[in-house]
């Protein structure tokens, strides 16, 4: 059985045999949009055994190989070129769901490097009729305020985006945005005369509670949650998310045996209750709190705790490994918080189109 921590030797595409980490479970990706703009690349990885990984810490160039992978959680503003490389992933046998960040900022110009909203609608529902309902997840992430952006503004948009996906997702995640606490956000708003205002405990309960009650009212029944936010707002219904959440990798590869012992799982068929000596038979099942339904006749226990204690502390995600690269994502959102700058974004975008199938996304 793998371990998160396992490491293999491989061969290069140059011939030299170097030591690799084997992770069972793939981020891609938090640091950039692998989807929209490497999806080819990563593809061509996969079918390669590897990628070359970039430590943004300390700049140090480690492998990643994908012998033991059986579950890739992907993260997208566009996602639709993933629609050409699904079926090799289901031929081999590895589970996947998407984060699809579906914001509209389209009239504030806040995320230029997106295509229309209508477009990205319409993605989204070809990816749930590929995939099926609840392997695409809804995002509207981060939730801004601005001069020109309000709490009406930010419900008004949710609203008209809810009701085009209300049999087609199960959740709504969502973020406040904290700019902050992120000296590259602060700046590149800033710079681009984003007049940003702050989220505070007052506005983020008015805005929990007028969403909770909308996603009542409109019969989307959308299970929400916030992304790594202190916060406590489950007043409204509204959980701490796990981005990379074990349950729906249960609930969607529960008969993959290696992904079920990674993460410590047992699978088991519904019995019926054992009378006591006292009682007649009872033929009701006997299921035990806090497991996940599978099927009628099987459930699923988790025997360990998989969280990543080396994400944010709000963070509730498992433990993964993220191939992606800071500084590579051309979206060139305004409030990004993955690049230091839009130019350097575009210009690592640019040697990876010299050498698209190389290691690095970068070439």
């Amino acid at each position: 059985m793998a371990k998160s921590t396992d490491k293999i030797r491989i061969t290069l595409d140059s011939g030299v045999c170097v030591e690799a980490q084997a992770p069972v479970i793939v981020s891609a990706s938090r640091s950039t949009d692998i989807p929209a703009f490497y999806a080819d690349w990563f593809f061509e990885r996969l079918k390669r055994g590897y990628s070359a990984w970039t430590n943004p810490f300390n700049g140090v160039t480690s492998y990643v190989a994908y012998s033991n992978t059986r579950f890739i959680v992907f993260w997208s503003k566009n996602p639709s070129p993933l629609l050409k490389h699904l079926d090799y992933l289901m031929e081999r046998k590895i589970g996947c769901y998407i984060q699809y960040t579906l914001n509209d900022y389209e009239r504030e110009g806040l995320e230029k490097g997106v295509p229309p909203l209508e477009q990205r609608i319409e993605t989204f529902k070809m990816l749930v009729d590929k995939l099926g309902k609840g392997h695409v997840i809804w995002r509207f992430d981060p939730m801004i305020l601005t001069d020109k952006i309000s709490i009406s503004n930010l419900l008004e948009k949710i609203k008209n985006i809810g009701d085009q996906l209300k049999d087609y997702t199960e959740k709504l995640v969502f973020s406040f945005a904290d700019i902050a606490s992120y000296r590259k956000v602060k700046s590149n708003l800033e710079k681009n005369g984003i007049n940003y205002i702050e989220w505070d405990e007052a506005s983020m309960n008015e805005f929990a509670s007028k969403l909770s009650e909308m996603n009542r009212k409109r019969g989307w029944n959308f299970e929400l949650a916030t992304c790594g936010e202190k916060i406590n707002i489950e007043q409204y219904g509204i959980e701490h998310n796990r981005c990379v959440d074990d349950d729906l990798m249960i609930r969607f590869a529960y008969q993959d045996k290696d992904l079920m012992d990674f993460l410590k799982v047992d699978v088991r068929r519904v019995l019926p209750s054992a009378p006591s000596m006292f009682e007649e038979f009872d033929d009701t099942p006997s299921i035990p709190d806090g497991v996940i339904m599978l099927t009628p006749e099987t459930y699923a226990i988790k025997q360990k705790n998989n969280r990543d204690k080396g994400q944010r502390q709000f963070c509730g995600c498992i433990v993964s490994k993220d191939i992606g690269q800071y500084n590579t994502c051309p979206h060139i959102c305004e409030y990004c918080y993955a690049n230091t700058s839009k130019e350097v974004a575009v210009a690592n975008w640019k040697r990876h189109k010299q050498n698209p199938s190389g290691e690095k996304i970068i070439g």
